[in-house]
């Protein structure tokens, strides 16, 4: 997962190039799933196909301090157990807040993976790579 969204490109350029200040966002981070990639990269709220219903939500994600360019999750993740479909997971994005909020960093999963009633989504620790590299 190496593609920034457009918010947060443009609050990185403006902060290193005019001064213009940017804070880190939340002290939390949360891994939020989708089932395709649309309004991802330009942050489009209402374009996003997140994960809805069945007892999704999304989930605390940390991270490692980054080196050679990367930064990898520092513990796995896991999503609460389905009560309802929630259709194929083909798409994750770090997002700044437990609900709406901003697409920080998104890319597609290796493997798209078919969540039914009674399944799980986990990602385990050190398998999610955001690069700038």
């Amino acid at each position: 997962m190496s593609a920034a969204s457009d918010y947060l490109e443009n609050k990185l350029l403006d902060h290193v190039l005019t001064s213009t200040s940017y804070s880190s966002p939340n002290a939390t981070l949360y891994l939020a799933l989708f089932t395709s990639d649309g309004g991802l990269e330009n942050d489009t709220e209402g374009s996003q196909t997140e994960i809805s219903g069945g007892s999704y939500t999304r989930k605390a994600i940390a991270f490692s301090a980054a080196s050679g360019g990367s930064a990898s999750n520092n513990a796995t993740v896991t999503f609460d157990a389905a009560t309802a479909n929630w259709g194929t997971i083909s798409h994750v994005a770090v997002m700044d807040a437990s609900s709406s909020g901003h697409v920080l960093f998104w890319g597609s999963v290796t493997t798209s993976k078919t969540i039914e009633s009674g399944d799980t989504f986990q990602v385990s620790s050190g398998n999610l790579t955001i690069s700038l590299a």
